[in-house]
């Protein structure tokens, strides 16, 4: 990728489309002269280090690692809901999980949001819109995705993760999807800016394959055969005994014997792991190449984001779902080549949401952002400008109604991490402080040097639950 500087060309220049009508006064602006195309790539089960970027010491992202060293990494983003379903319809919404309502075995994401969504908002205001790959929410059933959100779109899901062609041979979804990319950027409208999300199935684990967990393209095969990973940081047993018996018996330590339970296990499906994630890093430098070829590159803004964490035997667990960090923090680069810092590495510290997606992808795009929304653009962030009205802390919940999964809700805040799972007779609350202890080892809850603490925390979980509560 010729060390990812790209070359430049004139912005897209397109005329106003009608917007929606029911959202007239609050949804969109008209279309801008000057607007650049957004490629928003999404992974499956990503944590925050598992980039060559993050300090991670055997994987392999180069082409990921060239979009941090010339745009903006995020060192502190975190979802508000740790599983696919919820934090994908805060990505598309802009709003928290107790706002839209919306996880597995719930009803379908209702229209208003629907109609506020960042793709249909774009669509609306003149963008071409499109989608490839795991969709991961539902919709009233008479209403299509096409044309209410994408002009485009092609729904690909694992299980198996290859893919029989028709002439019978076999492709990895991984590079399906950059095969899908390709074909949108040399088939776009030339009159119009696209924004296109990408979303892949991988680093998602096959679970119905015990044997082969994480099948990885064949672009990527026999990497990490000579290494040995470490083992996982909070592995020792006394981190997972020194739990609440609800959480022992979750599905986190269920699925834990199915991964990470043994040193061999844990090396086979771990290896397999990253190169599922070099897999993405390969398909996306096939993609930013065909930006180059098609001189789309200066214009054109990449987002690179994970849907949840990810428990890789830390704690004795397995899985995202619960309130530890491990679940909760993602990889978030936004790569902007008409940025002033473009060309400088540059990490920002401040707490970065997957609320924050949609109206940063609108604020791109110079439209609107619907006041409803609950996040907040992250393009000051990117353009090296802190807001003075900056979160300093986030609401993060879980409420998908499982048996093995315990619902929960709380406050991370830049110091104090405050979860209360409400289901649990009595009530189980944690508080951690993370400068006396950043791996949330401890539970100060019952700690009488931080009950003014615990009550500050508990009625600033209250608050935001009759904020988010929202209709």
């Amino acid at each position: 990728m010729n060390g990812f500087q790209l070359s430049r060309r004139h912005f897209l220049k397109t005329t106003a489309a009608a917007s929606l009508t029911l959202l007239m006064e609050n949804s969109c602006s008209a279309v801008s002269e000057e607007q650049p195309n957004i490629l928003f790539f999404l992974t499956d089960d990503q944590r925050n280090d598992t980039l060559g970027c993050a300090g991670h010491p055997s994987i392999k992202t180069p082409c990921i690692d060239r979009l941090a060293e010339d745009g903006v990494r995020f060192s502190n983003a975190f979802v508000t809901t740790p599983i696919c379903a919820a934090s994908r319809a805060t990505i598309f919404t802009g709003l928290f999980e107790r706002t839209h309502k919306y996880t597995f075995s719930t009803p379908p994401l209702q229209r208003n949001h629907l109609w506020e969504s960042y793709p249909a908002l774009l669509r609306n205001s003149g963008y071409q819109t499109g989608f490839i790959g795991k969709f991961g929410v539902n919709v009233p059933p008479d209403l299509s995705v096409t044309p209410l959100l994408f002009d485009s779109f092609t729904k690909l899901n694992r299980n198996p993760y290859f893919h029989t062609m028709p002439d019978g041979s076999r492709r990895h979804e991984t590079d399906l999807a950059a095969d899908h990319v390709i074909g949108f950027l040399n088939n776009r409208k030339d009159n119009k800016p696209f924004c296109l999300s990408v979303s892949f199935n991988a680093a998602h684990a096959e679970d119905r394959d015990k044997f082969n967990q994480y099948p990885s393209p064949p672009s990527v095969r026999g990497m990490y055969e000579d290494v040995r990973i470490s083992e996982p940081k909070l592995s020792n047993p006394e981190i997972f005994n020194s739990l609440p018996e609800f959480l022992k018996k979750s599905l986190n330590r269920e699925r834990y014997f199915w991964r990470w339970d043994t040193p061999e296990k844990y090396q086979k499906n771990m290896k397999s792991y990253l190169r599922m994630i070099s897999g993405i890093d390969n398909a996306i430098g096939r993609v930013v190449e065909e930006l180059e070829k098609l001189h789309l590159d200066k214009n054109t803004v990449i987002i690179f984001m994970g849907d949840n964490g990810y428990f890789m035997g830390d704690r004795g667990f397995a899985g995202k779902w619960c309130h530890f960090d491990e679940a909760l923090r993602v990889p978030l680069i936004i790569y902007d080549p008409r940025s002033k810092i473009t060309g400088h590495q540059s990490i920002v510290d401040q707490l970065a949401l997957n609320v924050d997606i949609a109206p940063t992808i609108l604020d791109l795009a110079n439209i609107k952002i619907p006041h409803r929304y609950q996040g907040q653009s992250l393009l000051p962030l990117v353009n090296d400008t802190v807001p003075t009205s900056w979160r300093k802390d986030f609401f993060c919940e879980h409420l998908f109604d499982h048996p093995r999964i315990p619902k929960w809700e709380g406050v991370h805040g830049e110091r104090y991490v405050y979860a209360r799972y409400f289901e649990q007779e009595p009530v189980f609350e944690f508080l951690h402080d993370l400068d006396r202890d950043p791996q949330e080892l401890s539970n100060y809850a019952n700690d009488k040097e931080y009950q003014n603490v615990l009550r500050q925390m508990q009625k600033r979980c209250d608050q935001y639950k009759r904020k988010y509560v929202k209709v």
